[in-house]
C-alpha cells in the first residue's frame, strides 16, 4: 500500500482544497491529512481559524479521498510523521515548493499546483468588501 501525507489548516473548506486532496490521494492508496491544531495556528502563524480543529477534522473525515486525519502541532513533526506512518509520498501545494525537500531522503516529495482562482485568504477578503 502506497501511503501519502499532506498538511494544512483547511479552514473555510473550498473546491481548491478538494482538488488538492483528490490529487494527493491519486499519488497513492491511503491519504493522511495532518491538520493544524487551533493552538499551532495561533502560536506559530498568528491565525485564528473560523472553524475549530474538531469542526475542520469532521469536514475532512467526510471527504472520500481522506483516510485518516491527525493533528499537526508543530513544524518539526513532519520527519517523525513520515517515519511513524511509513509514508511513501509527501504532498504539498506548490506555494511551498522546495520547503520540504529535506524529506527526500525519507520519501518522495511532490508539490502540486494550487487551484489559482480560489483560496481561503481570497474568500475572507471578498467577504470583507
Amino acid at each position: 500500500m502506497k501511503r501519502v501525507i499532506t498538511y494544512g489548516t483547511f479552514d473555510l473548506l473550498h473546491y481548491g482544497h478538494i482538488n488538492l486532496l483528490r490529487r494527493a490521494k491519486a499519488q497513492g492508496d491511503y491519504l493522511i491529512v495532518a491538520l493544524s491544531t487551533d493552538e499551532f495556528n495561533w502560536r506559530e502563524k498568528q491565525k485564528k481559524s473560523y472553524f475549530t480543529y474538531e469542526e475542520r477534522k469532521a469536514m475532512l473525515e467526510a471527504i472520500r479521498y481522506v483516510d485518516l486525519v491527525i493533528p499537526e502541532e508543530n513544524w518539526e513533526q513532519k520527519k517523525t510523521d513520515v517515519a511513524k506512518y511509513d509514508i511513501d509520498v509527501f504532498v504539498m501545494g506548490d506555494d511551498w515548493a522546495g520547503k520540504f525537500d529535506f524529506l527526500k531522503d525519507q520519501c518522495q516529495v511532490v508539490y502540486l499546483p494550487r487551484t489559482p482562482e480560489i483560496s481561503t485568504t481570497k474568500i475572507k477578503e471578498e467577504l470583507h468588501t
